[in-house]
């Protein structure tokens, strides 16, 4: 392949992403594939320090400026690391890109999806995912699931149950509005169900 694949994993949290994402890399490198695992934010050194700060930041962060972090993480990812790799042929596995933004500082946040995504698409030069996958799960399951493992919330999974509902909703329109790009899977099935199905989505794209 002249370019490379790139397959980004979304949902809400506590939906599964952390362990699709690595079972499909673990697949993709039996197949002898070069694979860049990497996440949104954090996918870098400044990403890290970005993802601090938006996640886990202890006061108050505008709506809007929360939105423009994530873009300059997300500028600064796709330029650095991202599409290099794409340009070696190589295929990224990444857990979240723009659709979170659209469903989290958009609907969640209450900002307007359009403009959220348009930032994005700016900081990115409109680099799109060749697939989506989208873990749906339902906000009660989510954060029962959340809260049988003890760790720290970050600023969003603390949100109440209303702001994941939003999320929820605006994830679904958007797999709605573009079926081809979009694998939406059932997050209640059994880990190896849903990791066999979005094997054959890629495969089919391999």
């Amino acid at each position: 392949m002249s370019r490379g694949l790139f397959i980004t994993f979304e949902g809400g949290d506590g939906s599964g992403k952390t362990t699709q994402a690595g079972l499909l890399e673990a697949w993709l490198h039996g197949l002898g594939r070069t694979v860049v695992r990497t996440r949104e934010p954090g996918g870098t050194d400044v990403g890290l320090e970005v993802r601090e700060l938006v996640l886990h930041h202890r006061g108050e962060i505008a709506p809007r400026a929360e939105a423009l972090l994530y873009a300059a993480d997300r500028a600064h990812h796709v330029a650095t690391l991202v599409r290099p790799a794409l340009a070696r042929g190589e295929v990224v596995v990444q857990d979240r890109y723009i659709d979170s933004s659209v469903a989290y500082q958009g609907a969640g946040r209450v900002l307007d999806p359009d403009e959220v995504r348009r930032v994005s698409e700016w900081a990115t030069e409109g680099l799109r995912p060749d697939l989506t996958v989208l873990l749906d799960l339902d906000e009660d399951a989510a954060r029962a699931r959340l809260d049988a493992a003890p760790r720290r919330f970050d600023r969003l999974e603390a949100e109440a149950s209303e702001f994941h509902a939003r999320v929820r909703a605006a994830y679904l329109e958007l797999a709605a509005a573009e079926p081809d790009r979009f694998l939406v899977v059932d997050a209640t099935r059994p880990v190896d169900e849903i990791s066999a199905a979005v094997r054959e989505r890629v495969e089919a794209l391999l």
